[in-house]
């Protein structure tokens, strides 16, 4: 039996017998009472390997297929594996041969078999043997359905009583069979203009006339090719056929709910097949709402199961924002950016998920098919999936393949501002650490290939102008260095880099670009074993023969000086003196930032005064011990570069207030006599003195105002200590002079708060309120703007306050 299903046609060859004669033996020995049961299982399996060889026409098909049927009926009902195979040989053969498409009385005697088993329930509470001929007889009809689709569509009504009844494992073989058929049926009547709702009621119904009808009548059981119903959804939505019924589908409906409320009991797989048929059948049916898969959607989400995660993709592929939020598509991504690098799946399944991305159902409708990236696919996002030296080598070249089209989709703009960078970077510092473990450059090599590359075509090729490298060059030269100690690696790749820079094209260049070429010309600066003339060269042509408007940023002004500062510094500063000197009074004359020329002037200062020992002991950076905090530097730290610079230097907005004044009720007093008779004597006097300012015309009075400067309820621990706190008033009328700025130096939550001292000058008595600001700085350095709760300003307040004795000052007396 073996050698026969290997290779019928040498078997037959070699052994000088035919098929016809092979049929014969295997008949009569299935018919041979003395065989025992697991033989004839042996002998039946040509029958489902090799049908057509054995039966090569439906008229041998169904003569054998009888023959097979009577070996069943003669079977031992004990004999539970013989005979579940012989339903499924007569099923190969009947399928096989076209006797079931033609509908011969053998197959027909045959469905009456199978509905027979499939409803005797006698033994539903003994052991598995009636369940698992019965699951046997539910794969046979699944089969028969599958090759020739509308076949059982009369038994359905029967077919979901059974589903409806049966409680036992078995309710997944009937509720997939039940599906399947019901799905087929649709399918069939939406092929036919005419068909509507009564037809699709009668059809749930097991109206025998009208699935009759529909099977038989229809020419699509003749000569339509059913292939296309293995999955509607996966070809294009426009091809799916359309069944209208209106919003007429309460029979319909109440069979998909009750499909999908007892999905959770099957298993995975088959809980995908019976998912990918409802998906089907609700795409045919416009009258029913894909809303109708929504409680299901949280678990499908969710699942780790890749047959289940791969049914909601095809779900989305095929409703998509009808079923799926914007907030669910982003989340389906984020599940598989996660999922394609998870440490405790097996690649396969990485590889899986990669696919999917690059194949993602979006809801908008851009296109289907090619490969492409999800918009919602940012670099951020992506970098989940940077190649890492674990990866083998065909993960690690899909995941380049997804982030070199995610870097191309998200445009040049990105690649010059370097954000493609940081791919390379990252496997090229990975492969550092494990060269410091002991790593053999065998096993590196493979990850040290790509890395390589990229930077040998944007160096040597000299398409630096419209990629420049930046801080992520800065960064590899410093990591390779620290590293590969004796690896001259690092100065050929920044002297290939100060060759590229030297030949750029000045006018081409913008601002950025020339920022992210003078670092990368400050790093090459630093290394005492690349000449610096053609680094000089450059540098002058930037600040001499460059355009006025290039000259006056602060920042491209801090980038030549950091370039000069190294310049200073360097072993071969004796042939650079003029050139360099140059450069600095150039700028120290010509630029428009006072704060560089400040700083030009003094670098020109101390090069032209101070011997190369000496200069570079001012210059040389300061150290700092271990667990400072803050770093000790030398009088060139206020010009030295830092990657800090931009945050600190910027004001940082917080939306809700930090800070509000609260008011103190008691007023200011006047400045007065403490020696009680002192005021007896003076009273007159400073009442008259209080009276006589009311009447010069110009005279504005000065009412002070005390305020605590409190912190607001629930902000964030790092507002916890604010320093150089200061406060902006303005005025919202002309009833009032302006407001100056208040300065407090600080404000700690757990001390008492301090007072603020408001003086309001009224050109006339209204009541007002004041807008409040307030720029502050935090312990970590960053400053901060935040607006403040707007101070009101009473009628009563607007008056100055009339003297009063000091306390225990009789006036009577």
């Amino acid at each position: 039996m073996g050698l026969f299903c290997r290779s019928p046609a040498r078997f037959l060859s070699s052994s000088g017998t035919t098929a016809e004669t092979v049929l014969a033996e295997l008949l009569r020995e299935l018919r041979e009472d003395r065989a025992p049961a697991h033989v004839k299982v042996l002998l039946l399996s040509p029958f489902c390997e090799q049908p057509l060889v054995l039966c090569p026409s439906h008229s041998v098909g169904e003569e054998t297929s009888l023959e097979l049927m009577s070996v069943y009926s003669q079977c031992s009902p004990k004999a539970l594996t013989l005979r579940c195979h012989l339903l499924l040989a007569i099923t190969s053969v009947l399928v096989c041969t076209d006797c079931v498409r033609r509908r011969s009385n053998t197959a027909q005697d045959f469905l009456e078999l199978l509905f027979q088993i499939v409803q005797d329930t006698s033994e539903l509470h003994s052991d598995s043997t009636s369940r698992s001929l019965r699951a046997t007889a539910c794969d046979c009809l699944r089969e028969l359905e599958a090759c020739c689709p509308g076949l059982l569509s009369q038994h359905l009504e029967l077919l979901g009583v059974l589903r409806q009844r049966e409680s036992s494992r078995l309710h997944q073989a009937y509720s997939e069979l039940y599906t399947l058929v019901m799905r087929n049926g649709v399918y069939q009547l939406a092929q036919d203009t005419g068909a509507g709702p009564d037809d699709l009621k009668a059809l749930l119904e097991g109206d025998t006339s009208v699935a009759c009808e529909v099977t038989q009548d229809s020419d699509l059981m003749n000569t339509k090719d059913f292939s296309a119903l293995s999955s509607l959804v996966l070809g294009p939505m426009g091809a799916v056929p359309t069944l209208h019924t209106g919003l007429d589908c309460k029979e319909l409906r109440s069979v998909l709910s009750s499909l999908l409320e007892d999905s959770y009991l099957l298993t995975p797989l088959a809980q995908a097949d019976l998912l990918h048929k409802l998906i089907e059948l609700v795409a045919m049916v416009p009258g029913v709402p894909p809303t109708i898969f929504r409680a299901q959607l949280l678990r499908l989400l969710g699942t780790i199961e890749v047959s289940l995660l791969h049914t909601s993709l095809l779900m989305k592929s095929a409703f998509t924002d009808s079923l799926f939020s914007a907030e669910d598509e982003a989340f389906l991504l984020k599940r598989l950016v996660v999922l394609s690098q998870h440490p405790l799946l097996n690649t396969p399944e990485k590889l899986f998920y990669m696919d999917c991305l690059l194949h993602f159902p979006e809801n908008r409708p851009i296109g289907c098919g090619d490969e492409t990236l999800p918009v919602l696919l940012t670099p951020q996002l992506a970098t989940a999936v940077v190649p890492t030296v674990f990866n083998d080598s065909v993960t690690m070249l899909t995941r380049f393949n997804l982030l070199s089209m995610v870097y191309l989709e998200n445009g040049v703009e990105r690649m010059r501002k370097g954000e493609a960078l940081p791919t390379c970077m990252s496997i090229w510092l990975l492969c550092l650490a494990l060269w410091e473990m002991g790593a053999t450059v065998k096993l590196l090599l493979p990850f040290l290939e790509p890395p390589f590359f990229f930077f040998f075509i944007l160096v040597m090729q000299k398409t630096m102008q419209s990629h420049p490298l930046g801080s992520s060059a800065y960064q590899l030269a410093d990591e390779t260095q620290n590293k590969l100690q004796n690896s001259s690696w690092t100065v050929a790749l920044l002297q290939g880099f100060q060759n590229t820079i030297s030949n750029v094209s000045l006018t081409k260049l913008t601002s950025q670009e020339l920022n992210s070429h003078l670092k990368i010309m400050a790093r090459v600066a630093e290394e005492k074993d690349i000449p610096q003339h053609k680094t000089l060269l450059f540098l002058s042509a930037v600040v001499i023969a460059s355009s006025s408007s290039l000259l006056g940023n602060w920042r491209l002004g801090n980038g030549i000086l950091a370039v000069c500062r190294r310049l200073l510094t360097h072993p071969g500063l004796d042939t650079l003196l003029i050139t360099l000197a140059d450069v600095l009074q150039h700028m120290a004359t010509s630029y428009r930032d006072t704060d560089i020329r400040d700083h030009s002037r003094l670098y020109y200062t101390l090069l032209t005064n101070l011997s190369k020992e000496k200069l570079a002991g001012v210059l040389e950076r300061g150290t700092a011990t271990e667990g400072d905090q803050v770093k000790k530097r030398t009088l060139s730290c206020i010009v030295a570069e830092s990657e800090g610079h931009a945050s600190i230097l910027t004001i940082k907005k917080v939306e809700e207030a930090v800070l509000k004044l609260v008011e103190l009720k008691t007023t200011e007093p006047q400045e007065l006599p403490e020696d009680g008779k002192n005021w007896l004597c003076n009273s007159t006097d400073a009442v008259g003195a209080y009276r006589a300012q009311f009447d010069i015309p110009d005279f504005a009075s000065e009412v002070t105002l005390n305020y605590q400067l409190v912190h607001n309820e629930k902000k964030a621990s790092h507002f916890d200590h604010l320093f150089s706190i200061c406060l902006h008033l303005s005025l919202t009328d002309e009833h009032y002079e302006e407001l100056g700025d208040i300065t407090v130096p600080c404000l700690f939550r757990e001390k008492s708060p301090p007072i603020v001292k408001l003086k309001l000058k009224p050109r006339h008595p209204y009541p007002t309120f004041l807008r409040a600001s307030a720029v502050f700085t935090t312990q970590d350095g960053l400053t901060w703007y935040s607006e403040l709760p707007e101070i009101h300003i009473s009628f009563q307040q607007t008056f100055c306050p009339v003297p009063v004795p000091p306390p225990g000052v009789n006036l009577h007396t």
